[in-house]
């Protein structure tokens, strides 16, 4: 089983793929966009799921995703047509750090997204390139709550705490204007469902060659979740303009 489709059956219940629950996407996408007819941008948008949810309520907002998987672009280009959107989003198959587009964008997203521009600070270059004058940023990263175990940080890498976070996003020239730590609840939530969903799927194709490895993974993920970060992992999101935009 590929890492697309284990992904795909993983998410088929938290399609959002962070841990955040409905109210709270709702309020990031609401500080996001203020006027509602912006041009919006997902780098690394997999379904498109933040973009439909934007959609769904802006008559006159138009969206473009980018994101590798043909799995997940083709899942959200069926789902865009069922919720008579598909005009107003353009998707695009390729890397999202070699994405170019000639107009820019009034908010630029990337939740959970960062490693595919080698950090946090590299991705907000990115989004920066692709953003129109006096536009906004929406990004979701992860961060230590706590001194994390060793086999958390082999997991996840070398995160900050949240202090920390915000501390390099602020001397990088950016405002938060908003933002939302996950709660205890909508991490738990998320995780349970991921592995709910794979081991569903796995019981329920007994006789399918990827059902035990289905099995595993999701067996696996929640033995490391629950023994090994669990207490120490956080998830922070922030809508973010450029400081030097002040006053315009």
């Amino acid at each position: 089983m590929s890492r697309d489709q284990i992904s795909m059956i993983a998410h088929a219940g938290h399609p959002i793929k962070s841990p955040l629950d409905d109210d709270s996407v709702s309020r990031l996408l609401e500080h996001g966009l203020p006027r509602g007819d912006e041009r919006v941008l997902d780098l690394g948008c997999g379904t498109a799921e933040w973009l439909l949810r934007a959609l769904a309520t802006r008559p006159h907002l138009h969206t473009e995703g980018v994101d590798v998987s043909e799995a997940a672009l083709t899942q959200a280009r069926r789902a865009a047509g069922e919720r008579g959107v598909g005009d107003r989003l353009v998707l695009h198959r390729q890397e999202a750090a070699d994405f170019v587009c000639a107009q820019p964008f009034d908010l630029v997203i990337s939740i959970g997204a960062t490693h595919a521009f080698g950090g946090l600070l590299p991705t907000l270059a990115a989004a920066r390139k692709h953003l129109a004058p006096g536009g906004r940023v929406l990004i979701g990263e992860s961060f230590w709550d706590r001194t994390p175990s060793p086999e958390a940080v082999e997991m996840f890498g070398d995160l900050a705490d949240l202090a920390t976070t915000v501390d390099h996003v602020v001397a990088d020239g950016w405002t938060p204007v908003h933002g939302h730590v996950s709660t205890r609840g909508e991490l738990d939530a998320y995780e349970w469902a991921c592995w709910g969903s794979l081991a569903s799927w796995a019981l329920d194709h007994p006789d399918d060659p990827a059902g035990a490895q289905a099995l595993e993974t999701a067996t696996t993920a929640r033995s490391e979740w629950l023994r090994g970060y669990r207490d120490s992992f956080g998830f922070l999101c922030l809508v973010l303009r450029r400081t030097e935009w002040a006053g315009k």
